[in-house]
């Protein structure tokens, strides 16, 4: 007898506390949350930053790297002898210590700056190199939206 009573009891208390476990308690309320004023001016400064720099990941098809005496003169004579030959394509030197590259084109894909490399194969040679390119070369059709919220914009 005594231990169906205890059997009893042990069920009830099981039952109450597995009902109670399944009714998660719900408080209801404005909760503000206060933080370091730092914190926000280092957000909006990310977000100016982004605002300004307007590149994304990309390919470029680097044409030279030179280095030593009149290699800066020798950059940006390719650069006006690329640009006389493909009008329209962006053209850029940059100073990579201690070389002066010469950089070629906006491409989103790497196939795209592989067929470009073997339109101009002969008298340039050059190869495919990760960079970051200027989205405004990049046409707003070609961007695919990140979220489902940004393709119905």
């Amino acid at each position: 007898m005594k231990s169906l009573k205890l059997i009893i009891s042990l069920l009830a208390l099981t039952a109450c506390l597995s009902a109670s476990a399944q009714k998660p308690s719900v408080r209801k309320g404005v909760h503000e949350i206060t933080g370091d004023v730092m914190v926000e001016q280092m957000v909006e400064k990310h977000i100016e930053f982004n605002e300004r720099v307007q590149t994304i990941p990309g390919y470029r098809v680097c044409i030279a790297k030179l280095s030593g005496a009149n290699s800066r003169t020798q950059a940006f004579a390719l650069k006006n002898k690329f640009s006389g030959d493909h009008p329209g394509t962006g053209v850029y030197v940059v100073f990579d210590e201690p070389n002066f590259v010469v950089k070629v084109g906006d491409f989103r894909s790497r196939l795209e700056a592989y067929a470009f490399l073997q339109k101009i194969k002969g008298p340039y040679n050059g190869t495919i190199i990760k960079d970051n390119i200027f989205s405004s070369a990049i046409e707003p059709e070609e961007l695919v939206p990140e979220t489902d919220d940004d393709a119905n914009e």
